[in-house]
């Protein structure tokens, strides 16, 4: 069977989901012999960068699904996973799945007081950790710590039970949001939901031109995570998952790079974090040549970093001596939330793309969206900023032992993304803010942080990262204080205040208070690595500095 047709017998296939890939790849026929995840840790005795073929990669979940079998676990029992390696999140997961349980995948920078509380609200029936998260042990969490992560594959893969079965809406995994104001939202994503995407675009897109090799910087507990496994895995790439860590919330520019050059992926997967790293490097010093996409999911990029990216790598073009690679890659912008399940929006850009300004593009065809008044329900006109309301099979079920919120996310059978956003006159998207962190300044007039942030980076190439904190002062007046992340090669003695201050615009220029530099750890960083605008506002309006 050729590759499109047995992409086609996936998608079609209704018992497919994203808690069983490896039954349905196997009973479909797949070739269980090819190369297929690699991950840059050992696995079990397997070393490092060392290609998993499907067979390999299944005697290793049988063998976790054997253990996890041996201590009582079974349908429908939540156990965190709290964990560093990408093959310790990933490889229990597909063990758990494979006992119908449900896995509570966490962010291993997850600090440990907030660790604890989320086990202690996940009810669960057990956490296993690793020795970056012994410490956990120390804490009352409400349920026994089941093991050591290292000792999960010690099962015998003979003795796992049969696959479960699993429905369509059945829970097959929980994941969090960033946590940017709380301990982490725990979401919890159907058999269907967190595959939706998958079969309706991935299995059905053209494949692309020759090898497909893919690397994912992405947080392996995170949903984006889960689904860039699966979709290599049913796609017949080749995958690297990366575990290495090079700070204390992103992989460093330089391990990226690194297993760039090493592993020659043609495309790269992250988070708009990921590619302010990259903003570090001067790109063009580094042998990026294989790399044909970029992909990024979660917020919307910002234009500095993607102009720096698409001036990189290369991507095939007819010539009248066939096909050859020119200089150039594309960048793939996919927003989209943990709670949506998958990015919902997507625009490419390329060399000498001008469709910026915090434009995502337009809905994928999966997606319906709403741009709504959340006082009347109504929708808004084209050019006119509202809440982003979204309808998609993609959607998580909703937040686990949390009805409340719930159904607060919810207004007239759209989930409210949390996303402000104004459509175009062509039909595009733009992306201004957040609703949390925009700021009515009267008279109709609106500060819009992500927005002022994409503006600072245009008019200041020096700063290789920013953030926009605004709230209101003690007399009422909105305040705003900008804090600037700058290129190494940039002076850190200048005063850039007018310089960000002509950027903003006179309305949100009026409410500057302040413009800080500070160092790469200087800013206040969420468990998976988002700005926490909450606590800073909470600092700008106590008076002191932001940081």
């Amino acid at each position: 069977m050729g590759a499109d047709n047995f992409r086609a017998t996936l998608a079609a296939d209704q018992e497919l989901g994203a808690g069983n890939v490896l039954p349905r790849l196997a009973a479909h026929g797949a070739d269980m012999g090819v190369p297929r995840v690699t991950f840059d840790v050992d696995v079990d005795d397997i070393p490092a960068w060392t290609p998993l073929s499907l067979a390999t990669l299944t005697e290793r979940v049988a063998a976790r699904a054997a253990w996890f079998a041996a201590r009582g676990v079974g349908r429908r029992d939540p156990v965190a996973v709290y964990v560093t390696s990408a093959p310790d999140v990933f490889l229990n997961f597909l063990a758990l799945t494979w006992l119908g349980a449900i896995p509570a995948l966490m962010n291993g920078n997850m600090p440990i007081e907030l660790a604890a509380e989320f086990v202690r609200r996940l009810r669960g029936v057990g956490v296993v950790l690793d020795a970056d998260h012994a410490a956990l042990r120390g804490h009352d969490l409400g349920v026994p710590v089941l093991g050591d992560a290292a000792e999960t594959g010690t099962g015998d893969p003979a003795q796992a039970p049969p696959h479960h079965r699993h429905q369509p809406e059945d829970p097959v995994v929980v994941t969090h949001s960033s946590g940017t104001t709380r301990v982490p939202a725990a979401i919890v994503h159907s058999h269907h939901g967190l595959f939706a995407a998958i079969r309706a675009v991935r299995l059905t897109e053209s494949r692309p031109y020759g090898e497909v090799r893919e690397l994912s910087a992405l947080p392996a507990a995170h949903a984006a995570g889960i689904i860039t496994l699966n979709q290599a895995l049913c796609n017949g790439y080749q995958l690297l998952c990366l575990s290495a860590q090079g700070g204390p919330f992103a992989r460093s520019a330089e391990t990226i790079l690194d297993a760039i050059e090493r592993w020659r992926p043609t495309g790269v997967f992250g988070f708009a974090v990921t590619w302010s790293e990259l903003a570090r490097v001067d790109l063009s010093t580094r042998d990026l040549s294989s790399v044909r996409n970029w992909f990024n999911t979660g917020d919307c990029a910002h234009e500095a970093h993607v102009r720096r990216l698409v001036a990189v790598g290369s991507h095939p073009t007819w010539t009248r001596e066939g096909m050859v690679d020119v200089p150039g890659s594309k960048f793939v912008d996919m927003l989209g939330s943990t709670e949506m399940g998958h990015g919902a929006f997507r625009i490419t850009h390329r060399l000498g793309s001008d469709r910026y300004d915090r434009c995502v593009g337009k809905p994928y065809p999966f997606a319906r969206i709403a741009l709504l008044d959340v006082a009347t329900g109504e929708e808004v006109p084209d050019g006119q900023v509202g809440h982003v309301g979204l309808k998609s099979p993609t959607l998580a079920i909703g937040y686990w032992n949390d009805s409340v919120t719930t159904w607060r996310t919810r207004l007239d059978g759209w989930y409210l993304t949390g996303d402000l956003m104004y459509r175009d006159e062509a039909g595009d998207y733009h992306h201004v803010d957040r609703a949390s962190d925009a700021v009515d300044l009267g008279d109709g007039t609106w500060l819009y942080t992500a927005l002022s942030e994409e503006r600072i980076l245009a008019h200041c190439p020096d700063v290789r990262d920013c953030t926009v904190v605004a709230a209101a002062g003690e007399d009422g007046a909105p305040v705003t204080e900008v804090l600037l992340l700058l290129a190494d090669d940039a002076d850190d003695t200048l005063d850039r205040t007018e310089r960000v201050r002509a950027a903003l615009g006179p309305a949100v220029a009026a409410t500057l208070r302040r413009v800080v530099t500070v160092p790469d750890d200087g800013v206040v960083m969420g468990p998976t690595g988002k700005v926490r605008k909450f606590l800073m506002r909470q600092r700008l309006l106590a008076g002191a500095a932001a940081p």
